[in-house]
């Protein structure tokens, strides 16, 4: 699996959970959560998301994940791509269907 697709699938899942820990969102993906530290480790660097403490939370352990803008803008770009894929796949295994329908 590539990076674009690991950081498409944090990006969406971010997008739906900002308050959420890394131990349940590397379950939710199916990553290791050294997996999971490294890409929102690259994400941060990247500028795409912004890590802090949960403000009045007594286990500083716990964090809040923010899309900035910038990673909004990117998980956009990943989508349109993601979707132009499947439907190129999908229009393929259309024609071929219809030409073994023809044989």
């Amino acid at each position: 699996m590539d990076n674009k697709h690991n950081y498409f699938n944090i990006l969406r899942q971010l997008g739906n959970l900002s308050k959420i820990t890394q131990r349940k969102l590397a379950s939710n993906l199916g990553y290791s959560l050294g997996k999971l530290n490294y890409c929102l480790k690259h994400l941060k660097k990247k500028g795409l998301i912004k890590i802090s403490n949960f403000s009045k939370n007594p286990n500083k352990s716990r964090y809040i994940y923010v899309l900035t803008p910038k990673g909004i803008s990117y998980r956009t770009k990943l989508t349109v791509n993601f979707m132009k894929l499947k439907i190129k796949e999908y229009d393929e295994l259309k024609r071929e269907l219809d030409k073994n329908k023809n044989n």
